[in-house]
């Protein structure tokens, strides 16, 4: 057995003989003295010695034994969606759309010690130098945290649990989220080839999105992932998935996801998926499609169209060497449709329009057509159309069976 494994057996065993309960605030100081007594063990070779320090041992041991504390039930529970904490005392969760405070309260010796559990299994760090962290949990859950001096007095947790309720197109048809005309369509213009981006605001639905259409990609094809931190995780044959890395203590060795995006086009993909585009990476990713290489991403984005200006200036942010005369026509012919999703009130998410982009400039600005769009509470059919029919037919697809009449 490794260290770990007999330092969590001897500190079960040890909390079974004391009758505790399994308390942020008695189990560490607990593992701790089952590592002192560890330690002097290893010294004459009866265990293995430790090869981690003990802080990092304390919080994976910890980890294994109490899970993460008073927030652990909130992450089993399904209908839960994401977990805030702004104080010790200011716990709030998403339950199904909606957020409400909850009546958990911590202290500052447990935030700290459920963050560092947390992050024991992730290789990242939080320190003065970081004060922000992304990490991701165990069980996928993606965890954002900010510490004082940046917020003013305590530590900002947000846990966003991916609480999967579609793994492919139909799956979204079934929820409401998306009709079967406008399903067949999506699933045909992915396996037409087509570059599609996901917009919409934070919480919206977009990773989900992105994930279903995956299921459309070819099972032939092979498909790298450009993520800051892994969430994605699709279900394909042929899949490779990377992620972004923080500096380490000498301030070297990060990894952008400008970066990542170029080391995947050395890696013979037939189709690339950016997770989220915010940054200068996005020049990178509309050169790559530019090249004829199929893809998706996601954009935080209020609508359709203010998704294609945001991926008209956010190239800007390469250097000043980049003009909108380069970036706006590689956009118009690099992006084939944008599909916008937003959150009503009542916690439901919906596909609010998809648009098209004809490849054509009109004064700097780039033609857009509304393919489909929502009237009422019903994704219906628009009067526009999408663009490279031919690469429809390619395909073997019909693609005015599956967009039908146009609307009035």
């Amino acid at each position: 057995m490794d260290a770990a494994t007999i330092i969590e057996s001897e500190s079960r065993e040890l909390i079974r003989r004391r009758g505790l309960d399994v308390r942020a605030d008695q189990l560490e100081p607990l593992i701790r003295e089952v590592m002192s007594d560890y330690d002097r063990r290893s010294s004459s070779g009866e265990v293995p010695v430790l090869r981690d320090d003990d802080e990092t041992m304390v919080a994976e041991v910890a980890a294994r034994i109490g899970g993460f504390g008073p927030l652990q039930e909130m992450l089993d529970d399904p209908a839960i969606e994401e977990i805030w904490l702004n104080s010790p005392s200011q716990v709030f969760c998403a339950r199904n759309g909606r957020s409400e405070l909850t009546t958990i309260v911590l202290s500052d010796t447990e935030v700290r010690g459920i963050v560092e559990r947390m992050l024991v299994s992730s290789g990242r760090r939080l320190d003065m130098s970081t004060p922000f962290v992304d990490a991701l949990l165990p069980d996928g859950s993606r965890l954002h945290v900010v510490i004082p001096s940046v917020t003013r007095a305590h530590w900002a947790i947000n846990i966003r649990k991916f609480v999967a309720k579609a793994y492919d197109l139909q799956g979204l048809v079934a929820l409401g989220s998306l009709t079967q005309q406008a399903a067949d369509f999506l699933d045909a213009a992915i396996a037409s080839g087509l570059n599609v981006v996901a917009s919409g605001a934070t919480g919206a639905g977009k990773t989900t999105l992105l994930r279903c259409l995956a299921r459309s990609v070819g099972p032939r094809e092979r498909v790298v992932t450009i993520e800051e931190v892994f969430e994605l995780n699709l279900a394909l044959r042929d899949v490779v998935a990377m992620q972004t890395r923080q500096a380490n203590l000498e301030g070297t060795g990060e990894i952008t996801m400008r970066r990542l995006v170029k080391e995947a086009l050395r890696m013979r993909p037939s189709r690339i998926i950016v997770g989220e585009v915010r940054e200068a990476e996005s020049l990178d990713m509309l050169i790559a499609l530019n090249s004829g290489l199929p893809g998706l991403a996601s954009i935080h984005a209020n609508s359709a169209r203010d998704a294609v200006t945001k991926l008209c200036t956010l190239p800007l942010l390469a250097g000043e060497n980049v003009s909108s005369r380069f970036v706006v026509p590689t956009v118009a012919s690099a992006i084939d449709l944008v599909v916008h999703l937003d959150m009503f009130a009542d916690g439901r998410r919906r596909v609010r329009e998809i648009i098209g982009l004809s490849g054509r400039i009109e004064d700097d600005i780039i033609e857009i057509s509304d393919v489909f769009s929502l009237r009422g509470d019903r994704l219906v059919r628009g009067d526009g159309h999408p663009p490279h029919p031919d690469r429809f037919v390619r395909a073997g697809h019909d693609l005015s069976e599956l967009l039908g009449g146009v609307a009035a």
